[in-house]
């Protein structure tokens, strides 16, 4: 079901990954950002837009993961945008005949069915430097940067002081880096939190793309959170990070492995060449 989380901006939380889609109300029609993740949710969103006699106008991927590129036909064949960088990597890493079945296995067992991917990742590239979503609505500022994931775009929705923060500022998950497709993910990471803050006076409601909404200074806060964590595997030092310590109550099962993972990942990467 839609909730509001400030004027003219509702989400729609997913049961995978507290996944946050988002709606921006425009005029007569609606911006879908980050659509949702199983069939049956989207077909509950389109369900609560079409009751309240709104349809998508637009929709945008914060990112190239599998779980921001999803779609359903219920919500209509609106145009669907990423950023320049984001729809290449889209096209290179789902042009080949194998990719559907590389995606699955990126999914928990449980939810596979549930995950339709007929329509997965047809976005079109916005023109390298866009500066805003090309819409009939509020105007939503593109904040582009490479943490996470290539092409990756934070939105600011000014006129509603709400920051649409894509897989960045959770107040479940750590940052994950991209480790992958960056000679230096750790710099990367904190150039995007460095154009997060500057945007910082200006936000009231921060949507985190797995998480719960931040409110007032909650985004500052969140900032230092994943500033420090980054530092602290910059410098191979213990976190002390409440998302993945003893008292964390979400992914405990999980969580420190990934934490482990990217600083293994590290560590091999400061290792002179033998």
């Amino acid at each position: 079901m839609l909730r509001q989380v400030a004027e003219g901006v509702l989400i729609h939380e997913s049961e995978f990954v507290q996944s946050n889609a988002v709606v921006v109300r425009g005029h007569a029609s609606v911006l879908l950002i980050d659509a949702g993740v199983q069939g049956h949710e989207m077909v509950c969103l389109a369900g609560d837009l079409s009751d309240s006699g709104q349809s998508v106008v637009a929709g945008f991927s914060t990112h190239p993961h599998w779980d921001h590129l999803l779609w359903h036909a219920m919500l209509g064949s609106a145009p669907r945008y990423g950023t320049a960088r984001c729809a290449a990597t889209v096209r290179e890493r789902l042009s080949d005949e194998g990719a559907k079945a590389r995606v699955t296995a990126l999914m928990p067992p449980d939810i596979v069915e549930q995950v339709p991917l007929d329509l997965l990742g047809l976005i079109a590239g916005l023109p390298a430097g866009t500066a805003q979503i090309p819409w009939d609505g509020p105007l939503v500022r593109i904040i582009e940067h490479d943490a996470h994931a290539p092409g990756h775009a934070a939105l600011l929705i000014e006129e509603h002081g709400v920051l649409v923060a894509g897989d960045m500022l959770s107040d479940v998950l750590i940052p994950m880096l991209d480790l992958n497709d960056t000679a230096d993910p750790i710099e990367n990471h904190l150039a995007a939190l460095r154009l997060l803050e500057d945007v910082a006076d200006d936000v009231d409601v921060v949507i985190p793309g797995h998480g719960s909404v931040g409110r007032g200074d909650e985004v500052r806060v969140r900032i230092g959170q994943d500033r420090a964590y980054v530092h602290a595997l910059r410098d191979a030092q213990a976190p002390g990070d409440p998302r993945v310590g003893p008292s964390a109550t979400y992914g405990r099962d999980w969580l420190p492995g990934v934490h482990e993972r990217q600083l293994q990942h590290l560590a091999r990467r400061s290792e002179p060449d033998r």
